[in-house]
Parts: structure tokens; sequence; C-alpha cells
């Protein structure tokens, strides 16, 4: 069955006249079921942590609406979490962590083989999915680049332009690099963790690469996602990767084979016609419908949908949202939006 699922059909660079659908954070507040789940689980942590309940979220948008794949539903900051950091989130304002800004703090940080004790609740909830989801239904894990995790352990939150990462860039880029590679090991037995209990494909967010510049973004966003993607095929022969270097730019050209992913997710800074000209010649990418047209709707999001579509039919083309959906989008707009690019 697993040659017949149209994700993974895509990620093999077959060309499809109607592509496969999935959609970042398509798990999430904007539905009422799963904020259900998530009073029941507690909090946030608790809910990511109770195998049963995370994979009764990761189902819901499958039964809502079908689509072509399911994702894990947990968080990038599970990782810093195993490797010894504290973290928390604060309602209404995300998580926060204990940072990492001298050595004695990377000190604290425990080995990468004793990540699996924190961890295993997510291999459980991977093993739950495999027996539920259906037949044709790809599934998908997933973990943050060691360079968006670092911007979050050094910074101990999220920042508008990741200041503090690059400021322990600048002045202790020996600190800093240890602490990429740290991450970077963690991620690759993280994420061989997560096929081995049943993922079919895993993705690589980098939600920050764009505050990467030059050279900066070939050595802490490109050459990560190349070291983890090459460990992980060399485990895990034929193991589809996804890379998602958000806001990359230009850094987006050439990113596939330099990496050695077998997509390219793309945001929507960048039209569907730039990326089938300069992205796409290379395989297969996703993307890349705004965010905002979840909560708008209407026509305008008809339009966008059918002008992604028509403009990346040419290759292998995976359809998602430029970013994750937010909590304010009104469920029917996803629904027209599955509605729409299946109507071929």
């Amino acid at each position: 069955m697993a040659e017949q699922k149209k994700l993974l059909r895509a990620l093999a660079g077959e060309k499809q006249h109607v592509p496969p659908i999935w959609m970042m954070r398509q798990a999430g507040r904007y539905l009422p079921e799963y904020r259900a789940t998530r009073a029941e689980a507690g909090d946030f942590l608790s809910l990511c942590y109770n195998s049963e309940l995370a994979a009764e979220v990761t189902l819901q948008p499958i039964r809502r609406y079908g689509f072509d794949a399911a994702i894990l539903f947990a968080d990038i900051l599970l990782v810093p979490q195993a490797l010894g950091a504290d973290l928390w989130f604060v309602t209404g304002e995300g998580p926060r962590l204990s940072t990492i800004t001298t050595d004695a703090d990377f000190a604290k940080l425990g080995p990468v083989s004793d990540i699996h004790e924190t961890l295993n609740p997510i291999y459980e909830t991977l093993k739950i999915l495999k027996r539920e989801l259906p037949a044709e239904t790809a599934l998908i894990g997933f973990a943050g680049a060691p360079w968006t995790v670092a911007t979050y352990m050094i910074a101990g939150r999220g920042t508008p332009d990741q200041g503090p990462a690059h400021a322990l860039k600048a002045e202790n880029r020996t600190l800093f690099e240890a602490l990429l590679t740290r991450i970077t090991e963690a991620t690759i037995d993280y994420l061989s963790k997560q096929i081995e209990a049943g993922a079919e494909v895993v993705k690589i967010f980098d939600s920050w690469a764009g505050s990467l510049k030059g050279e900066d973004f070939q050595k802490y966003a490109l050459e990560p996602c190349r070291q983890i993607t090459a460990a992980l095929k060399q485990r895990h022969p034929g193991i589809p990767v996804i890379g998602f270097p958000r806001e990359a730019g230009e850094g987006y050209i050439g990113f596939a084979k330099a990496t050695g992913v077998d997509c390219v997710a793309v945001d929507n800074s960048v039209t569907p016609e730039w990326v089938a000209e300069h992205v796409q010649v290379d395989g297969c990418v996703q993307g890349n419908l705004a965010s905002r047209h979840m909560v708008t709707g209407g026509q305008e999001l008809i339009d966008e949908t059918r002008h992604i579509v028509k403009a990346l039919r040419g290759g292998p083309h995976i359809f998602n949202l430029g970013h994750g959906i937010t909590p304010d989008a009104n469920p029917d707009n996803v629904q027209l939006m599955i509605d729409t690019v299946r109507e071929g």
C-alpha cells in the first residue's frame, strides 16, 4: 500500500494532476475537538507526552478532512528538554526554557544517549498512529532544525530576530557550534527512533533559517540539514526527508541538491512561479498558500489555491500552507481549500 500513498509518490518524484495535501499544524487550536482533548490533557506538554491523547489529536484532522498525511503531534522543544533543559509553557505567551549562554550552562546538558527515556512517549504515539491511520494516509515524523532549536535554547524563548543566538554566535563561536553539534546528534537519533516507530517521512523544520545570511546560512542551516539527512538515509535507506528552511529566499535554490532532502517546503514570501523555476527543477516542492486565507476564506482563497496548483503542476508538488495554520482559522475554510485542490 505504501507505494500507492499520494504523498510518498510525490516525494519519489511523481508529478500528479491532483497533488497530495496536508497542512502544518493541522492538529491544533482552530479545531474544537482539539481544544476539548487539550483540556482533558490539562496542559500542552501533558498532551505531547500522553501517547493516547497525542495520537487522538493527530487523527482528528484526518477524520474531519481526509488529508493525505498525518503529522505527529509533538513539539520541537521536546529535544532540548530531553537533553536536560528546563521547559515550560506560559499561557498566551508560548514556551520558556532555561538558557544556554555559557560553557557552564552547556556542561549541564545530558548526553544524546539519554534522550530516549524522555522521548519514549513520542515513539509510542507513532506506533499507535501506525495502527490506526487509514491505509492511504502517510505518517510524517518531524524535528526542529538545529539552528532553530538553538535559538530557543540560547534565548530561553522565541524572539523576533533571534538576536541572542546571533550574539552568542559572534561572541563565543566555539560554544555556539558545540551546542549545534549536540542538537544535530540528538536530532538524528530522535528522528531515527521515529522512523523505527512507524514514521514513513520526516520533516526538518528550520523556522528561523531566514535570519541566517551568506556563509552562516551554509554553515548553520544547510550543513546540519545535510548531516541529518545523510545519517538518516544511511540508517534507513529510502526514507524521504522534507526540509523547510523558512524564509530562505535565494537559499531555497539548490537546497535539495546540497542537503539531499527529497522535498523542499517553501513559505509564501516566494511566488509559486518562482518556486517552479528555481526550486522544483530539482524535485518535489511543498507549499505555499498563505495561512491568512484559512481565516479570510472566500473567493480569494479559491483563486490563490488554484493559482498555486496550476503554477506547480509541472513537477512533483505537495500542497500545503506557507506556514502553520493559526488558531483563528475557520475550519470551513480548510475544507474549501481541500475541495478546491481536489477539483482538479
